[in-house]
């Protein structure tokens, strides 16, 4: 490999490229890797750990309003929004060091500029250099989509923006009907804004199970977030050019009004200015993102790409997995190809939502034969508290097999209990392996085991 600089050169110091580059480093590999940004990708510094923060922090509000049912004397509080951004701010910093001692400390190189291909085989950087490397990875992940042109869209924040905010808007109206969206919009309600939720479909959370977003839905309009569907923002006017007042008006003929409008509708592959087209990478037609074979190779057999930016599976976790599996495969001397089925997943809105494989309609596409488990309770938090909510606990089972082949969580720690029901549906358990598990109690969870009478049960007929 000496006739290149390199043996490795990563593009993008997301999750998904640090991990290539730490385990391609570890078997030996040169490595260098370029990130213009901040090491940690949008996961760590403007995704799923700074969301996380503001989620827990705003679920406090409930439980300062559950105090009073426990017997809590709670003294008028206060909230102080740039208290929390700069807290916040203190530890996505403290984060950012870590991810870069962790590259460092493996042998890895890392330069703080751009880089695009000049060839199949060469980086050009920012600042002038070139780097021939024999693999490059492109882990550059995605960049928030707000969709058509629309007078006003300027006046648009997306998630990278909404971080940083300077101020609490008391108002906000968001568009979008999927994690992000509807993750922020109970980021907001939870800190008192009056929130707005807009979305085009019928109903939030496209592509989960139906009573999972019907449940969510209810769950949220309960905590006076209105939510408007089967509608879009096609034009955003600012009232005052001095102050942050906006007029949103929708496609059904109505307006808003509010102090901060955001647009959460999806990503899409950060793809642009990389120099693909001089390096050969062909892009998927179907999604946009690069194309890639089930070792995360491109259509040049010496550029791989994993995470967002193929569109395959957008999850940190499986782009670490990728990255993981690339170098193992490349270096490592084993092929070791990445599993995309039964991931689990979470939506960390209030309630909170925890799912791992088939809906009830994939299943019931897919089965001759398929029963529903399914309970909706009261928590026994809420006994005491008073506060209205329920919990929603759904099992999918292969009526053929008893196999369990989905399982769908909402409420308080949904994600905490489906990852380790993931275990569960990896390992193709059974409803009999459930019902033969001993209930521990007093949770929630243990529902997920005492559940013995299918709620529902439908048999498909044979075709003639």
């Amino acid at each position: 490999m000496a006739d290149f600089d390199v043996d490795l050169f990563v593009i993008g110091g997301g999750s998904g490229g640090v991990r290539a580059a730490r385990i391609a480093a570890g078997y030996g590999a040169r490595v260098m890797i370029a990130e213009e940004y901040r090491m940690g990708g949008t996961c760590v510094i403007r995704g799923c750990v700074p969301k996380k923060l503001l989620v827990l922090a705003s679920h406090i509000h409930h439980e300062i309003e559950d105090a009073a049912g426990f017997g809590w004397t709670i003294p008028p509080v206060t909230f102080d929004w740039p208290t929390l951004i700069a807290n916040k701010d203190k530890e996505i910093a403290r984060l950012e060091g870590i991810y870069t001692a962790n590259v460092e400390k493996s042998g890895a190189r890392i330069v703080k500029t751009r880089a695009a291909f000049e060839d199949a085989h060469t980086l050009r950087l920012a600042t002038g250099e070139t780097v021939t490397a024999k693999y490059v990875m492109i882990a550059t992940g995605s960049m928030p989509n707000h969709g058509p042109a629309i007078p006003g869209i300027e006046h648009v924040i997306s998630s990278n923006e909404v971080f940083h905010l300077a101020t609490l808007p008391k108002r906000i109206v968001i568009q979008g009907g999927g994690y992000i969206a509807l993750e922020f919009a109970c980021i907001f309600a939870g800190f008192g804004s009056n929130v707005t939720l807009i979305y085009r479909g019928d109903n939030i959370l496209r592509g989960f199970d139906e009573d999972v977003r019907a449940h969510v839905r209810a769950e949220m309009e309960k905590e006076g977030i209105t939510i408007l569907t089967g509608c879009t923002i096609n034009k955003i006017d600012k009232v005052d050019k001095r102050a942050k007042e906006f007029t949103t008006h929708l496609s059904n003929g109505s307006s808003i009004a509010s102090d901060q409008v955001m647009f959460a509708i999806g990503r899409h592959p950060n793809v642009a200015g990389l120099g693909l087209e001089k390096a050969g990478v062909a892009i998927n037609p179907n999604n946009g993102g690069i194309s890639v074979d089930g070792f995360s190779r491109t259509s040049v057999p010496n550029i791989y790409a994993i995470g967002d930016v193929t569109h395959r599976v957008n999850l940190t976790p499986v782009a670490i997995r990728e990255g993981h599996a690339f170098a193992d495969t490349v270096f490592g001397r084993r092929a070791v190809q990445v599993d995309h089925a039964d991931i689990p997943t979470a939506v960390f809105s209030q309630p909170e939502v925890g799912t791992v494989g088939l809906t009830e309609a994939q299943a019931r596409a897919h089965f001759s034969h398929v029963d529903i488990y399914k309970t909706d309770f009261r928590p026994i938090k809420s006994t005491m508290s008073g506060r209205d909510t329920r919990v929603l606990m759904k099992l999918v089972v292969d009526g053929t097999t008893d196999r369990v082949v989905g399982c769908h969580v909402v409420g308080d720690g949904a994600a905490e209990i489906v990852q380790v029901l993931g275990i569960a549906v990896k390992m193709k358990a059974t409803k009999a392996d459930f019902d033969a598990t001993m209930a521990l109690h007093p949770t929630a969870a243990e529902e997920l085991v005492t559940m013995r009478t299918p709620t529902a049960r439908y048999v498909r007929e044979a075709a003639e």
